[in-house]
């Protein structure tokens, strides 16, 4: 009998939709704005309406299809698809000019690139006649076999292919993902939020920020029925997310939800950020690696090293039900021996549905709302 539900929330709860919007703005930003490659600055704002949103989504990440080869990866993260799609067309921009820039290639690949790195190399394309060309990344990354971060070293690989150097620096989570991770919390979270999300200032201002614009993927209320369902019929609930916590929090107050859970099982993108700095020997601690479903079912209190030496599958795990949209929180719950179910409300939308029979999810279900089906009869 499921006893403790663990629910992932963008595409299962809230709608992913500004995420991957932020993303493609993010992108487009640091190859066009003068704080960054410059590439066009004077066609750079920061009040973008709906449909310049869009168009730019559409041309960023070619109509979805970077997203859903990211995801078909166990990739879950908007800051590491940023990271790649950007670094992707990066890479693609400097071998347009290594011929004759080969001595700047050569020193900008070998060392960290921070924003003044960036800026550097902005100055030096500005010179030549380069083009971005979105088209090309998918076709170029489905020639590597690797899952989640380890797309990280293909583009090492591209490095070495377009530009004739050997490096290691794109493997890492280092001085670029942190500048692609800095602009994305800006178009996220907007001015007004930026400094409490990342501890650091916008170095572009004038953004309002996704945060009051949260959509629901089923009613408000319906939801809030659920979860009130849930509680009083004896589950433990918790919340197991790549968001940041003032993402999740801010959310779940404004709509209401969060009386429903022990705030010891919620976690975010922080707990995993600061696992990460503890033991940086573990590299990534994001989906699909189990910790953060580990650490809801345990609670915050418990010690992060308890849950990385955490022995599975766990114990009575079938008693645990994990709720995700996504081929990286199917791959967690696996490895924990947690039954899981698929919700169809996720970037594919009802298009994944084969692919989680492929995968022999649990339950597949068209909305979360439908997770009160598989309950119960099991109360009966």
């Amino acid at each position: 009998m499921i006893k403790t539900i663990l629910f992932d929330v963008d595409g299962v709860l809230l709608s992913e939709e500004h995420y991957f919007d932020a993303s493609a703005l993010t992108v487009w930003e640091l190859l066009i704005s003068k704080n960054y490659l410059a590439l066009s600055p004077d066609t750079y704002k920061t009040d973008y309406n709906e449909e310049e949103i869009s168009a730019i989504r559409e041309l960023v990440f070619e109509k979805d299809q970077v997203l859903k080869f990211l995801k078909s990866r166990g990739l879950n993260a908007n800051w590491d698809m940023i990271y790649l799609t950007f670094s992707y067309q990066l890479i693609h921009l400097l071998a347009q000019i290594k011929d004759s820039e080969f001595e700047n290639i050569n020193k900008w690949c070998l060392s960290p690139i921070d924003r003044n790195v960036l800026l550097e190399m902005g100055k030096v394309l500005n010179q030549y006649e380069v083009k971005v060309d979105y088209q090309l990344f998918v076709r170029d990354f489905q020639r590597f076999p690797g899952m989640k971060e380890e797309l990280f070293d293909f583009l090492n690989i591209l490095v070495k292919e377009k530009l004739g150097v050997v490096t290691s620096i794109f493997s890492e989570k280092g001085a670029l993902w942190s500048v692609c991770e800095h602009v994305s919390q800006e178009w996220y979270v907007g001015d007004e939020n930026v400094v409490n999300s990342t501890g650091r200032p916008s170095v572009q201002l004038g953004k309002k920020g996704f945060l009051a614009n949260e959509t629901t993927l089923a009613s408000k209320k319906e939801i809030d029925e659920l979860f009130t369902f849930l509680v009083e019929s004896g589950h433990t609930i918790g919340i197991g997310t790549g968001r940041p916590r003032l993402e999740t929090v801010l959310p779940f107050r404004h709509l209401d939800w969060l009386k429903h859970f022990d705030d010891n099982r919620i976690i975010t993108a922080d707990e995993v950020f600061q696992a990460e700095n503890e033991h940086p020997e573990k590299k990534s601690l994001s989906k699909p690696n189990p910790f953060t479903y580990i650490m809801a079912i345990n609670g915050k209190q418990t010690s992060v090293e308890a849950c990385l030496n955490t022995i599975l599958p766990i114990d009575q795990g079938d008693e645990i039900l994990v709720v995700g949209d996504s081929l990286a929180d199917l791959l967690a719950a696996r490895q924990m021996g947690c039954q899981f179910a698929a919700v169809l409300t996720g970037l594919s939308g009802k298009d994944a549905r084969r692919d989680f029979e492929e995968q022999q999810a649990d339950y597949i279900l068209d909305s979360v709302l439908d997770i009160k089906g598989i309950l119960e009869p099991s109360q009966k």
